[in-house]
């Protein structure tokens, strides 16, 4: 199982199990609540009422007193109420008044006249001076729908110490069952929202996580791969220090490899021309013919050019090849930085008796980094004069397709061998120029491999039909933020 889904399911887990229990709590609190209120409230109502019906139960009256009365008129009585969504249209009281020894003596249904309800516990306990109440089938043998009955003690009005009955006042339980179901189906739906409102948080929250992870683990893949990436971007948290200690342990890593590679090649390139100086040097401190003494020095400063070249080269190659994404990112008009990579190498062109033609549409952008493109197309014409024969021509274009634009250098000089093909962007791989059979750093196309790289887009070298070469170097529209693998 995927972390992720694992820091969801966890979550949702401790969230719904919380949520459940939380909502079992009080959908089965809210029945006992309600009704405790409704017996709050018929302790009340009854307190008062037997306060109204002392005075005719002490003087006999109670079946035909005031209180009764005004009882009845009261239970006829249309509230026309809207309680909470739900219409109340008649009184759900029902009175019943029993002497000092639980004897009924009046009840608002007259069923219930001339029973003992001395052991009824409202009654029963209230007599003997205790709260009391009870709550029973509405109808007997059925538990389905109960009856709460709340008594309170009716004393004389002259001596309060003394009790001359009991008054129970008794409303169904079914009276107040629409306002339980509704509180909790209430509660069910807003806790349904709770639950799902939790895992999209936890989804989102997993989802932020996990975006995190794998960045890392995408990066950590690619470092291992050998694939330049640029660093995970700053986080606030463990993860964004984590990824900052990769991208710190990786520079370090690679800084080390590549001093190791670089000091290997430099030094390995450096014994030729190293061994042709001493040879030369050798020979200059014997007795030696004018003519062979110059030709002797001319070799030494060429060796010595050949590795300040090597060393410039390979210190431009070090510069972009350190940098694992494109620092530098601005918007570039082809036209201009093609015209300039031709007027840079315009002396030697005509030393050469050639001519370099630019070929650009007009308008044509690109998104990079300037200096290292124009650096590039300068590598590319100057490979391109170097194996062109004299008077031919040279020339630079900038084609535009569907996703990028191509930069072409063509020339029509000895081309490139099928053999040197696939080999002519290693580091130090040259070809004998075909004027002087001498060769160069083999670095210029290095670098232009590397600047196509930083781009997010790819260069190649392919033989001409009625030859010479094209050099073609493809970068795309968008933003090269990502480069492409090598």
């Amino acid at each position: 199982m995927r972390l992720g889904l694992k820091l969801f399911l966890g979550f949702f887990l401790i969230v719904g199990i919380a949520a459940f229990f939380v909502m079992r709590i009080f959908v089965n609190e809210v029945k006992p609540g309600v009704r405790q209120a409704m017996e709050s409230t018929l302790v009340d109502a009854a307190n008062v009422l037997a306060e109204m019906a002392a005075a005719d139960l002490k003087a006999g009256q109670i079946r035909n007193g005031r209180f009764v009365a005004d009882l009845a008129r009261a239970q006829r009585r249309d509230p026309k109420a809207m309680v909470w969504r739900f219409p109340k249209r008649t009184l759900d009281y029902r009175v019943t008044i029993t002497d000092a020894r639980g004897i009924v003596v009046y009840d608002s249904t007259g069923e219930d006249l001339g029973r003992d309800n001395s052991r009824w516990n409202d009654v029963y306990r209230t007599l003997r001076g205790e709260y009391g109440a009870r709550s029973s089938p509405e109808t007997p043998g059925d538990d389905t729908h109960s009856v709460m009955h709340v008594a309170a003690p009716i004393h004389d009005p002259d001596d309060p110490k003394r009790l001359i009955g009991v008054l129970s006042l008794a409303q169904p339980n079914r009276s107040i069952d629409p306002f339980i179901a509704a509180s909790q189906r209430a509660i069910m739906r807003r806790g349904a929202w709770l639950i799902g409102l939790s895992a999209l948080i936890g989804l989102l929250m997993t989802g932020w996580l996990m975006h995190g992870v794998n960045r890392l683990n995408r990066y950590a893949k690619a470092v291992s791969a050998g694939e330049p990436v640029p660093p995970p971007k700053p986080r606030r948290d463990e993860i964004g220090d984590l990824g900052q200690a990769l991208e710190t342990m990786r520079r370090k890593l690679e800084g080390k490899a590549y001093v190791e590679q670089y000091v290997q090649s430099l030094t390995h390139e450096m014994k030729s021309p190293l061994a042709a100086i001493r040879g030369a040097a050798e020979l200059l401190q014997e007795p030696l013919p004018d003519a062979d003494r110059v030709h002797f020095a001319r070799s030494i400063q060429g060796q010595e050019q050949r590795l300040t070249e090597t060393i410039d080269k390979l210190l431009a190659l070090a510069e972009v090849e350190q940098h694992g994404w494109l620092q530098k990112r601005e918007r570039i008009a082809l036209a201009p930085l093609l015209r300039g990579a031709a007027d840079a190498v315009a002396v030697r062109a005509q030393a050469a008796g050639m001519g370099v033609d630019v070929e650009v549409e007009p308008g044509l952008e690109i998104l990079g980094d300037g200096y290292l493109l124009r650096q590039a197309l300068n590598n590319l014409l100057e490979n391109a004069l170097a194996f062109s024969a004299a008077g031919s021509g040279i020339t630079l274009r900038a084609v535009a397709d569907a996703e990028g634009v191509v930069l072409q250098v063509a020339d029509r000089g000895s081309g490139v061998p099928d053999y040197a093909m696939e080999r002519v962007f290693e580091r130090f791989y040259s070809l004998a120029r075909p004027a002087t059979g001498l060769r160069s750093s083999g670095l210029g196309l290095s670098f232009v491999r590397e600047v196509a790289r930083l781009h997010g887009g790819r260069v190649a070298l392919t033989n001409r039909e009625g030859g010479g070469a094209v050099a073609s170097l493809w970068l795309p529209w968008r933003d090269p933020a990502a480069p492409v693998r090598r």
